[in-house]
């Protein structure tokens, strides 16, 4: 496995969320000293700085990007309560690249935005956010060529304790859904949108972590006749949920297919590969996990990535799957 490449981000703080754009060319970061960095990839394969900012008045969450269709867009989250989209403009600081200009400052919750993910573009420029308040809250940009202006679709509460993580269903197929997950009840929601009633509910809730979940994926399908739902939580684990489909053979009620154990500390991070069939994990023992299920449908440690040692390069683990 080649190495993935090191370089230092000059964040003052804890950096909280690394996201890529649509095409893995560019990099977004943010962190705790409240600024969002974007990152470019040249043309020796190393990541530039293109742009610097102070984005919210608190630490920063998490960072977004929309899909390429409407433009370089970013959207961020924070303490402050705050939601911020950000577009890129055409002028040129000189030594700092282009601009980010802010094109819109949301702020509904009454309490720290945790999460928030853009909705598949085949819905059109939608924002999905989850806060510490327990709401999810859904935005629209009405005129995509003006994002000065965000409608405030939907809003909800998912849990009482607080919503950590959110992640949309991606299947042009299904009913829009989304997977949320929970800081205080240890479950992990599905929303459905019905369309006769116009609002969202509940279509499943799934249970088996110990305590908060602290990151939720929803696995692309190509072509599956059921669905896959990845989480990671605080109680070291990750865990496989299967649902169904609008279009599986046979309904089913949605079970857990399986519970990863390979961590030694908290899960904060989940993520699937473009076709949905490997899963990367991240926790707090410094360690990213690679899943993959063999023929049989059993999910096993493809490889693990350890870099405990800040000076040293990362150490690269492969795992020999059974046949």
């Amino acid at each position: 496995m080649k190495p993935f490449h090191k370089f230092p981000t000059e964040h003052k703080a804890v950096i909280h969320d690394v996201s890529y754009d649509f095409y893995g060319k560019r990099l977004a970061t943010c962190s705790s000293d409240q600024k969002v960095k974007v990152w470019d990839l040249d043309e020796e394969s190393h990541w530039k700085k293109t742009a610097e900012w102070k984005a919210h008045k608190g630490s920063v969450w998490k960072v977004e990007w929309a899909h390429p269709e409407f433009g370089q867009v970013i959207a961020s989250c924070s303490v402050d309560r705050s939601i911020c989209i950000w577009e890129e403009g055409e002028e040129e600081v000189r030594g700092q690249g282009r601009t980010w200009i802010k094109r819109a400052e949301i702020v509904d919750s009454r309490d720290s935005v945790r999460d928030i993910k853009f909705a598949p573009h085949h819905m059109g420029l939608k924002l999905a956010t989850c806060s510490a308040d327990g709401f999810i809250r859904i935005y629209e940009a009405m005129d995509i060529m003006n994002l000065n202006h965000w409608s405030l679709t939907a809003e909800f509460e998912s849990h009482k304790g607080g919503s950590n993580c959110i992640s949309w269903n991606s299947s042009a197929f299904d009913k829009p859904s989304m997977a949320v997950g929970s800081a205080g009840d240890q479950e992990v929601k599905v929303w459905e949108y019905n369309e006769q009633q116009g609002r969202w509910k509940v279509a499943y809730a799934l249970s088996g972590h110990a305590e908060e979940v602290h990151d939720v994926a929803w696995a692309p399908n190509l072509g599956r006749t059921y669905n896959l739902i990845a989480t990671g939580s605080k109680d070291k684990t990750v865990r496989i949920w299967r649902l169904p489909t609008a279009r599986s053979p046979t309904q089913f009620a949605p079970y857990e297919e399986a519970a990863l154990k390979e961590h030694k500390d908290a899960v904060w991070r989940v993520q699937w590969n473009v076709t949905g069939t490997i899963l990367a994990s991240s926790g707090d023992d410094g360690n990213v996990c690679l899943w993959k299920a063999n023929f049989k449908g059993q999910w096993q440690l493809l490889s693990m990535v350890g870099g405990d040692d800040d000076d040293a390069e990362p150490t690269f683990i492969s795992a020999k799957q059974d046949d």
